[in-house]
């Protein structure tokens, strides 16, 4: 084995099961237990309208006990501090062997909607405030905390914590919350990116310090042609969301974002995912054979990425057959 390949084989390999809700929420313990038995390092899920992110951990550390645990992301406009340490903090003491990743991030305009909240008009400042009153929250102490957008008086965690506790991680896509999270958490959540696009992003990470850097690496065994529309679909929403078009913009995708905005603006909804370029989707939600999919997966390693995450796409006549064909792929990459 080369110098090169020692290297790569070292590298954590994550899963997510944030991509695979369609598949039911007890689908996570075999998502859990294939990820174990295939040496995946980690296991992620999300938190949004459907399940609750914490409970999904729990129970797959149940079946899966050498995973480590990871949120990405919890919003923290729907998620006070308090309650986030409580949660993480039983969670890891119900795993105390695993290492619990917290995974944090401003939530996007018409999810907060749904839970009858504001997007916040100052996200920077509001996540430092969080990470610093969480951190505050997770130590044991009493805390006493005054500030802009949260009041907290004599909370004290009750419970005991043990050697362990949970780390803290921040979604970033854009150039401030990329070096926020390099000057106040302990990992980024990289989301939504080509390869091409992870250095960039690294460079503001290091801006702000020594962040471990994750990556959701999205990725589907299958034919482009059939699948090809579901991926227009997953793009097109994300595009619609003004931090994930500025990321696309700078990574290279401008002219598709400007067409499909402009599109949309016209209510062409049909022409808004035909702007979405094929090129995009190969780079972005990768679909293509085993093979195509273990190399897209290192070549995020290539560029920087210390523990990608895969993000399975379940896009085919029979997904979990996709999912299972896509993680034993993507475990080949590392």
């Amino acid at each position: 084995m080369s110098a090169a390949e020692s290297e790569t084989s070292a590298t954590p390999l994550g899963v997510t099961f944030g991509s695979l809700g369609v598949l039911g929420p007890r689908a996570i313990l075999d998502v859990a237990q294939m990820a174990s038995a295939q040496g995946y390092r980690s296991l992620w899920t999300v938190e949004a309208t459907g399940t609750d992110a914490f409970s999904l951990l729990g129970a797959a550390s149940a079946v899966a006990p050498d995973l480590d645990l990871a949120t990405g992301i919890i919003p923290i406009q729907i998620r006070n501090p308090t309650v986030t340490a409580m949660t993480a903090s039983t969670l890891q003491a119900l795993s105390p062997d695993a290492t619990v990743w917290l995974g944090l991030g401003v939530s996007a305009p018409g999810i907060l909607r749904q839970h009858g909240e504001a997007p916040s008009e100052r996200p920077i400042a509001m996540m430092r405030e969080y990470v610093a009153l969480l951190r505050e929250c997770l130590s044991g102490e009493s805390v006493t905390f005054e500030g802009d957008f949260w009041s907290v008086r004599k909370f004290r965690l009750g419970m005991r914590t043990g050697e362990k506790t949970p780390k803290i991680v921040l979604a970033a896509l854009n150039p401030q919350m990329l070096r926020l999270a390099g000057e106040v958490a302990d990992g980024v959540l990289l989301n939504y990116l080509p390869s091409s696009h992870v250095g960039p992003s690294i460079e503001a990470v290091r801006a702000g310090g020594d962040a471990t850097i994750f990556a959701y690496v999205h990725a589907a065994v299958g034919d482009l042609e059939r699948s090809a529309r579901s991926a227009r679909k997953d793009l097109f929403n994300y595009a619609m969301a003004d931090g994930y078009a500025k990321m696309f913009s700078a990574a290279g995708f401008e002219d598709e974002v400007t067409e499909l905005r402009a599109r949309q603006k016209e209510k062409d909804r049909e022409g808004a995912l035909a702007a979405i370029s094929e090129r995009m989707i190969q780079a972005i939600d990768f679909i293509g054979s085993p093979d195509e999919v273990t190399t897209f997966v290192a070549d995020y390693v290539k560029a920087g990425i210390e523990h990608p995450v895969l993000m399975p796409l379940p896009w085919g006549d029979d997904r979990r057959a996709v999912t299972e064909a896509t993680m034993t792929a993507a475990s080949k990459a590392v």
